[in-house]
């Protein structure tokens, strides 16, 4: 089978990647050439656990290239995917289609025999039928179906996520198209990965529907981690007894300064303004988008009180910036409204991020940029750790606190035991830990 995918971004790169391990022929298409000439060198654009391996092995096996040339790549196709960006339009919240629609009108000319044209870009509800008509006025002649099939890859474990899925969702009404998905997902079928069909709109809605649902887990548990420092209860402890209960699950029930990444902040605020346009209102998720937004901003006023009041003239050891660990995405990071507030209230703010600098720099102007947690943390009146990277995990309390001048830490990711924190000679401030989150040593 011959696959052509369209953008080698986080999405078309990873499942390019991962269908060439299933044996299949993969094409990658791209305009960016400083991105294709790094390919070429076997190099990964983007950070993301294992994918280097992946790239250099299956390029090396013939099953796996990298090019500009859209025209061939799109001849010689079963199936094409569309891989483009959706970044968020400005002013309305709603996805921007530009580069799919632009990506239609570039492979029409070039579709021969039957093809199977696939969104994998998280695209709102009507999208595949408006590519349709969009063919049909270009190409009437043409032979092909177009799908819905949207990827539920977290960044940081997006192999593991793509070869052992919960589900695989497939959006099609053709009975041809089909066929060839069915073939497609054989490898997965046969590791008894449900492969589910569904219409294409249940499809594109199901993407957004299950992003919304998480974000709305993470909001639900910062707000109950407040609430449990007023009333003195952990919301780790808490949280460990919800989660227990298969009906709720443990997963994304862990409190911290908002969420951020690529996908939830743009397909929530792309949800919200499809509910709006149908006059289904979607208030709960509207609400969720509020609470995280300010969740951020309350995370600076959090390390102002952990100081007593004042940063002005103090200086921050910040932790981690990417929105998460194990990936360099900085894309509606925390710290991108965090640090910047620390930064105007006078801080001097030290980073350390073990993969994040690349992309950070150019976003946060004004700070001090250091190779590892020990370094940042020299002379630092206090410590805040913004992404739970396990390298930070790991640190002796001990030793970075006898390089700090100050002995504050606020931990927004509750990755330190208070105790221990406190036995090291820290004033700590968890998040949801009861007491207003301050414990002192």
């Amino acid at each position: 089978m011959n696959i052509c995918m369209i953008g080698a971004g986080y999405v078309g790169l990873v499942s390019a990647a991962c269908f060439s391990e299933f044996g299949w022929n993969v094409v990658c298409v791209d305009k960016d050439e400083k991105r294709l000439a790094l390919l070429a060198e076997g190099r990964s654009p983007i950070y993301e656990p294992g994918l280097d391996d992946l790239l250099a092995r299956n390029m090396r096996a013939g099953r796996l290239t990298f090019t500009s040339n859209l025209k061939d790549a799109v001849k010689a196709a079963d199936i094409v995917f569309l891989a483009v960006g959706t970044p968020m339009r400005r002013g309305d919240g709603y996805a921007d289609l530009t580069y799919v629609y632009a990506a239609v009108e570039e492979i029409a000319p070039h579709l021969e025999g039957f093809t199977v044209i696939t969104t994998k870009s998280t695209v709102p509800v009507g999208t595949s039928r408006e590519i349709e008509r969009r063919l049909k006025d270009v190409r009437p002649d043409g032979d092909y179906a177009v799908c819905s099939n949207p990827e539920f890859l977290r960044e940081g474990s997006a192999i593991q996520d793509f070869t052992h899925p919960d589900r695989v969702l497939v959006g099609t009404d053709s009975p041809r198209a089909r066929t060839v998905m069915e073939r497609l997902y054989k490898p997965l079928s046969l590791r008894n990965a449900p492969v589910v069909f569904v219409s294409r709109e249940s499809a594109e809605l199901a993407k957004y529907a299950a992003n919304a649902f998480l974000a709305l887990k993470i909001s639900f548990i910062n707000e109950v981690a407040d609430l449990c420092e007023e009333v003195g209860a952990d919301v780790q402890e808490v949280a460990n007894a919800i989660g227990r209960d298969r009906r709720i699950g443990d997963k994304f029930l862990h409190p911290g300064p908002g969420y951020g990444g690529s996908c939830f902040p743009k397909d929530v605020s792309a949800l919200i303004r499809t509910g709006r346009e149908t006059k289904a209102p979607l208030s709960i998720i509207e609400q969720v988008h509020r609470v995280n937004e300010e969740r951020k901003i309350s995370m600076a006023a959090r390390i102002e009180k952990a100081t007593g009041g004042a940063l002005r003239g103090k200086t921050v050891t910040v932790l981690g910036v990417t929105f998460k660990p194990n990936t360099d995405d900085m894309r509606d990071a925390p710290s991108l409204v965090i640090v910047p507030m620390l930064l105007e209230r006078g801080a001097t703010v030290r980073v350390a991020d073990p993969e994040g600098r690349k992309q950070a720099e150019p976003m946060l102007p004004g700070v001090v940029w250091c190779a590892n947690a020990m370094e940042a943390a020299e002379g630092a009146d206090v410590l805040v750790v913004l992404t739970e990277w396990n390298e930070f995990r790991a640190l002796d309390l001990s030793a970075i606190r006898a390089r700090m001048a100050g002995d504050v830490l606020v931990d927004l990711r509750n990755i330190f035991p208070a105790k221990a924190a406190q036995e090291a000679g820290f004033r700590y401030t968890g998040v949801g830990r009861g007491g207003g989150g301050f414990s002192a040593p």
